[in-house]
């Protein structure tokens, strides 16, 4: 008795043709998606690298340098640690986005969103740290800046630069850090904000990290010094 050929169904997808092994594709593309989270995750919570757009840290950090921000520990900041910080809700609370949201939820959005260069509202600053919370910080011009009554030498500010334009006396609260650009002439720092919500008093739970490293321009790769 004769048989009739079998017909394959049309609607079934057809497999790799005979012969092609298709494993080393899908082992690359496993290894690129695992490359790509590990790249996000140590930007998240390692390192990142921030371009410095402003002159408000001369001489120490120029405009148009490139910088490494240590992220762990960022919690732990002592007087004159240079760090990066998320001002979104102390110097720049109007820009915030609405669609970020706050936590660990948050944190990954917002990390994956930066490495894919998307702009989420955030406002990331580079200060030096003048106080730390319960200290009692002063300037005037001609007396220079003192942390609970004793002058703070201030190596960092270029030669012939006042430590302030303008007198001011705060006490910094706990939890909170009075933060300072080099280039005291022309930095909107916390003296720019004494009179906003919060007086220009940065939250140690806002710091992303500290700077640890410049690695450009090639001319002044290296650390920050003293």
């Amino acid at each position: 008795m004769s048989t009739e050929p079998t017909q394959q169904d049309s609607s079934t997808p057809a497999g790799p043709p005979a012969g092609v092994d298709v494993r080393p594709a899908r082992r690359l593309l496993v290894e690129i998606a695992v490359a790509v989270l590990l790249v996000m995750l140590v930007r998240i919570f390692v390192m990142e690298s921030f371009h410095v757009p402003s002159a408000s840290m001369a001489p120490t950090i120029a405009a148009g340098d490139r910088v490494v921000v240590t992220k762990i520990g960022a919690s732990h900041v002592e007087r004159g640690d240079v760090i990066v910080f998320d001002g979104t809700t102390t110097f720049a609370a109007a820009d915030r986005t609405p669609f970020v949201s706050d936590g660990l939820i948050g944190t990954v959005l917002s990390g994956a969103a930066s490495a894919l260069s998307i702009d989420l509202g955030e406002q990331d600053f580079l200060k030096r740290v003048a106080g730390v919370g319960g200290d009692h910080v002063t300037c005037t011009p001609a007396g220079g800046l003192l942390v609970n009554d004793e002058a703070v030498a201030e190596p960092w500010l270029a030669p012939g630069t006042a430590a302030c334009d303008t007198p001011f006396d705060v006490v910094v609260p706990q939890g909170r850090l009075f933060v300072l650009g080099d280039n005291r002439s022309d930095s909107a720092d916390s003296r720019a904000h004494l009179g906003d919500p919060g007086g220009g008093m940065v939250q140690v739970d806002d710091v992303v990290g500290h700077v640890s490293w410049r690695y450009w321009p090639l001319d002044r790769i290296g650390g920050l010094g003293s």
